[in-house]
């Protein structure tokens, strides 16, 4: 039965008891047994988790009723409002592709990089890391690739991309250790590996804090979402927000790029991790800010 069905299906029993209320005014023979109780029915339909009328979500509590599947942050709230901490129920837990880390979270030379690498070949199955339903199956061409994004019971969200193939749907509700995927090579990627993050309103946190990925298991059975621990990354961001890039020309030595750009020899080696004694190729980007 569909939304407007059963809007219309409450209204006609609600519009029923008015007149079999008013029908028992004028005749007492109506027994009492045969009217309906509008209140029951209504919390029938409340506590009925298989019915669209009030569709029920992992966590709306924390997400305030938010749902979409069009984009992978749409709660837009900064890390300085969320709460001091929270508990996280990581008991459920299952690693989605046993693996070693091929790339872990933190900054890259133009870029933040929001998850954890783990190795695996092309076609491997990814499973579902906890209990949770599918809130995104999506292909981003210049980033994710494949991917799928599940909202989990206990309030976590986690991402896996650059897959082959996804086996799950749109709003479909999963166990830990359910096949959702195969794992492969898409999206901006430069070999197989399943990139794997775990968000908390829309805020990504390092993966390898919480599980320990030789293991397969959490470093503990539940995890303490702190401002300070858990989103220590924020200054690095800003930095790399910050961040200014040069392209050296011909003639360009440190030196002439330092004066160019208000800043000092010591300052660029510093920020490109170079030395001073580095030859510079032309067309090359270097970080000036």
């Amino acid at each position: 039965m569909t939304i407007q069905q059963k809007g219309a299906f409450l209204l006609l029993v609600l519009f029923s008891v008015v007149n079999s209320t008013f029908a028992n005014d004028k005749d007492k023979r109506i027994s009492s047994f045969a009217r309906p109780d509008s209140t029951n029915i209504y919390q029938e339909f409340l506590n009925d988790e298989t019915d669209d009328l009030m569709e029920n979500h992992p966590a709306d509590d924390i997400y305030n009723n938010i749902w979409t599947s069009t984009r992978l942050n749409p709660y837009k709230i900064a890390i300085d409002s969320l709460p001091d901490s929270v508990k996280i129920d990581l008991s459920d837990f299952i690693i989605p592709v046993p693996g070693h880390i091929t790339s872990h979270f933190g900054p890259r030379r133009y870029r933040y990089h929001y998850g954890t690498d783990i190795k695996l070949e092309t076609g491997d199955t990814v499973v579902a890391s906890f209990p949770g339903k599918i809130r995104i199956v999506d292909y981003d061409r210049r980033g994710y690739g494949h991917y799928v994004v599940i909202r989990h019971d206990n309030g976590l969200e986690t991402v896996y991309a650059h897959l082959s193939r996804v086996l799950v749907a749109l709003d479909q509700t999963v166990d830990a250790g359910d096949i959702i995927a195969l794992g492969g090579n898409t999206g901006r990627s430069t070999g197989s590996h399943l990139h794997y993050e775990i968000r908390f309103l829309g805020n990504a946190m390092n993966p390898a804090k919480i599980i320990d990925f030789e293991r397969g298991i959490p470093f503990q059975k539940d995890y303490l979402i702190t401002k300070k621990l858990s989103f220590y990354y924020q200054k690095e961001v800003k930095q790399l927000t910050a961040a200014k890039y040069y392209k050296i020309r011909s003639g360009d030595n440190l030196g002439r790029i330092a004066a160019r750009n208000g800043t000092s020899v010591n300052a660029l080696c510093r920020l490109n991790k170079i030395s001073s004694k580095k030859v510079l190729r032309i067309g090359q980007s270097i970080r000036v800010r």
